[in-house]
C-alpha cells in the first residue's frame, strides 16, 4: 500500500498537535472565501536602518561609518527617501509590484531592552501581566464570530497553524490553534502508524489525534525520504502549503531568530535577510493562487541603536521598522513618518524615535483584511485603534 492510500485509510494523518484542528479543515474542497492572515515573528530585534535605508539622511554615515557604507550603494531604490537592502531582492520585486509596504520608525511602545520582554509584549498584545493570550488569537475568536454573524458567508470556523515546537504567545489562548515543526529525528515507516493505529482502537482519543497528525503532517508537504530541514524557506513553503490545502485554517503563525546584531552586522544580518527573504518568497510560491487573499505581516520587538559600536554591529534600542505584504496590499510606498536622525530627534539622544505604533498598523489589517469591527478590534488590542489609512486595495 502506498504511503498516500495507508494515510487515507486512516481516515487523514504524526507530528506535534495541540489542540483544535479536526481533519474536516483539512478538506480537499477548498472554499475560495478565505482571507488568510500570516504573521512572521522576527526575533532578535531587526535592526531597521540597515533593512530599510534612509538613503537621503546625512547623518547616516556619520552615525555609521561603516555600517552605511557596506549597503548605501547597492541599496535598492524605494522612493526619495528610502532604499532596500540589497539581500532583499524579492522584496523589493513585491514593492514594485505594489504588493508590498514598508513602515519605517515603529515600535510597539515596549521601552526597556529585553529580547525575551519584547518579545513577549509584542505577542500578547501589549501586556505583560497576561501571558495566556495572544493577539493573534484574540483576533481569531473575533474572525470566526464575526464571520459566523454574516450570513452571506458560508465559513463557520477558523483555526489557525503554528509553525512551531509549541504554542507562541500570539496564539495562546485559542482552542482552534494546531503547532507543526518538523522533528529532528528519522521518520517513523508507515508500519510504526499500522501498528500505532492497532494499539489506539480502544481510546477514541488518541486514535483522532494520530489520526488528525498523520493528516496534518501529509499536508505541510515534506519529504519523509530524507531528513527534513528546519530552514526558513522550508518552513515558510510548508505554512503556504498549510493555507492552501486546508478549509478552515486561514490563519498561520512563522517565527524566525538571528537578528540580534551586535557585532559583524552586515554579514551576519546580510545572510539572515538573505533566508527570510527567499522563505517568503517560497511562502507566496506555495501559496499560488491564495497570494490575492493573503495579508502577510511582518514585525521584531524593537529595534537597535542609531549608532554603530567597537565591533562593527549595533545594540538594543528602540524604533525598528516592519512590513505589510500582500496580492491586494496598497503597496509600492514607504509608510511612517521618518523623524531624523540628529541628536535632538534620537529617542533619549541613542535610538531612532518610533512615530507609529505596530499594534494600530496590526489594527488596520484586521480591520481592512479580515473586516473585523472597531469594537472587535478594541477586544484584541485594547489600548490601540487601526490607522485611517487605506492599506488594502
Amino acid at each position: 500500500m502506498e504511503r498516500r492510500e495507508f494515510i487515507k485509510g486512516l481516515g487523514a494523518s504524526l507530528v506535534m498537535l495541540s489542540s483544535g484542528v479536526s481533519t474536516s479543515a483539512l478538506a480537499t474542497d477548498i472554499k475560495t472565501n478565505k482571507k488568510n492572515l500570516v504573521w512572521v515573528m522576527l526575533r532578535g530585534a531587526l535592526d531597521p536602518l540597515h533593512t530599510v535605508v534612509p538613503l537621503k539622511d546625512d547623518n547616516l554615515l556619520t552615525l555609521r561609518p561603516t555600517l552605511a557604507k557596506s549597503v548605501v550603494k547597492n541599496a535598492l531604490a524605494l522612493d526619495n527617501q528610502f532604499g532596500l537592502n540589497p539581500a532583499l531582492a524579492h522584496l523589493h520585486k513585491w514593492y514594485l509590484d505594489k504588493q508590498l509596504l514598508p513602515i519605517v520608525a515603529v515600535s510597539s511602545g515596549y521601552e526597556s531592552r529585553s529580547h525575551f520582554d519584547g518579545q513577549d509584549y509584542l505577542e500578547c498584545g501589549g501586556n505583560l501581566n497576561n501571558l495566556d493570550s495572544g493577539w493573534l488569537a484574540r483576533s481569531l475568536s473575533g474572525l470566526s464570530n464575526s464571520v459566523i454573524s454574516n450570513s452571506k458567508n458560508s465559513k463557520q470556523t477558523s483555526s489557525a497553524i503554528a509553525i512551531a515546537n509549541s504554542t507562541p504567545i500570539s496564539l495562546r489562548g485559542s482552542n482552534a490553534v494546531n503547532t507543526w515543526y518538523p522533528a529532528n529525528i528519522k521518520a517513523a515507516d508507515d508500519d510504526i502508524y499500522r501498528q500505532l493505529n492497532t494499539l489506539y482502537q480502544g481510546d477514541e482519543s488518541l486514535l483522532q489525534n494520530l489520526t488528525d497528525g498523520l493528516a496534518l503532517k501529509d499536508t505541510a508537504m515534506i519529504d519523509d525520504s530524507k531528513k527534513t530541514s528546519r530552514k526558513f524557506i522550508e518552513l515558510a513553503a510548508a505554512c503556504g502549503n498549510f493555507l492552501v490545502k486546508s478549509n478552515d485554517i486561514d490563519c498561520a503563525m512563522l517565527e524566525m531568530g538571528g537578528f540580534d546584531t551586535h557585532n559583524n552586522q552586515h554579514k551576519r544580518l546580510s545572510k539572515q535577510l538573505v533566508e527570510l527573504d527567499s522563505g517568503l518568497a517560497a511562502l507566496k510560491s506555495s501559496l499560488g493562487s491564495q497570494w490575492n487573499d493573503t495579508v502577510v505581516v511582518i514585525a521584531t520587538e524593537f529595534g537597535r541603536t542609531v549608532k554603530e559600536n567597537g565591533t562593527q554591529g549595533t545594540d538594543h534600542g528602540t524604533g525598528s521598522a516592519m512590513f505589510i505584504a500582500g496580492g491586494k496590499v496598497k503597496g509600492g510606498k514607504v509608510l511612517g513618518d521618518w523623524p531624523g536622525l540628529n541628536t535632538e530627534q534620537l529617542f533619549k539622544q541613542r535610538d531612532l524615535q518610533p512615530t507609529t505604533n505596530s499594534f494600530s498598523w496590526i489594527a488596520s489589517v484586521l480591520k481592512q483584511h479580515w473586516q473585523l469591527s472597531d469594537n472587535a478590534i478594541a477586544q484584541v488590542l485594547p489600548l490601540h485603534k487601526a490607522y485611517d489609512i487605506k492599506i488594502m486595495e
